[in-house]
């Protein structure tokens, strides 16, 4: 009797505990979740009710002029498409180069992995700085106005090799030296054995890669000019908002004031549009971005 009692009040403790739980995460979700709904509401509102009544959850008046001002031109597709080209190839070719050097570094037979492994280290640390970086990529490399200024420097970082080389510890060199034993190659073995226990690596760091590459605004300012008709998404909106806001200190400076002008709206529409289509990105790889931050965690 007293099993089944100590049964019970294990049972109604656990639903208790699970109910606070659910009711803890749901209001956690919601509070991530609300600022964003401000500002998809706020961008579909007029300016002047925004400078009234500040942000909007439900727009007291609905407008989509901060889209149209955005879309206006026409050159905001080709920037998507810039963006989405250069972040799935990036993505894609940056995760092959990170993983493979990731295991050489940590493969035990590998003479020099130390001395590289500290290379890689150090220039995480120190940089010769901004002008002689420019005068690489422009002088030397010839890469002025070119999109491979924006692509080349982020397939690879310091920081995510080195990421990547603490989860290849998570697999013993002795599945190697197995594949190995029954005849396989180097390349064999990498593809056919190390790869596919990477998975949650690889979704980790493909995740940051993505999101570099969607995000990169500062590449572009430094190597594209006015004569790349189609630049990255975010350095296109960041344009947008530039113009708009000279547009209107021009105006306002001839005393003449225009409350249609979006300023605000327009920057809430330029973070819907930028971040909207990389969020759906991150359901699908869910899963493996959280098993690999605990690896990670763990083996690190």
């Amino acid at each position: 009797m007293n099993k089944k009692k100590n049964r019970v009040k294990l049972d109604i403790s656990d639903k208790i505990i699970r109910v606070f739980g659910y009711i803890f995460v749901t209001i956690y979700a919601l509070a991530c979740v609300f600022p964003f709904l401000l500002i998809l509401g706020t961008s579909f509102s007029t300016e002047a009710i925004v400078r009234i009544e500040g942000v909007q959850l439900f727009p007291a008046e609905f407008t989509t002029f901060a889209y149209e001002m955005i879309l206006k031109g026409g050159t905001i597709w080709g920037s998507y498409a810039v963006t989405i080209i250069m972040t799935a190839s990036g993505t894609a070719l940056g995760l092959s180069i990170i993983a493979m050097t990731g295991y050489a570094l940590q493969r035990k037979d590998f003479p020099y992995r130390n001395i590289i492994s500290f290379y890689i280290y150090f220039t995480s640390l120190f940089s010769a700085g901004l002008v002689p970086y420019y005068l690489l990529m422009t002088q030397t490399y010839k890469l002025k106005d070119s999109y491979l200024a924006v692509f080349l420097p982020l397939l690879m970082t310091p920081w995510l090799i080195i990421l990547m080389k603490n989860f290849v510890k998570a697999i013993p060199h002795e599945m190697t030296e197995s594949g190995k034993i029954d005849g396989a190659g180097d390349f064999k073995i990498f593809i056919s054995i190390i790869l596919p226990m990477l998975k949650p690596a690889l979704a980790t760091i493909g995740l940051f890669l993505a999101l570099g590459y969607w995000n990169e605004w500062y590449q572009s300012s430094l190597f594209l000019s006015s004569r790349v008709t189609y630049k990255p998404l975010q350095y296109n909106l960041y344009e947008v908002i530039n113009k708009i806001q000279s547009l209107k200190n021009s105006i306002a400076a001839q005393y003449i004031t225009l409350d249609d002008m979006p300023t605000e709206t327009l920057k809430m529409a330029t973070a819907m549009m930028s971040t909207g289509p990389i969020i759906f990105l991150y359901p699908f790889i869910q899963k493996y971005f959280i098993g690999g931050i605990t690896i990670g965690a763990v083996k690190g």
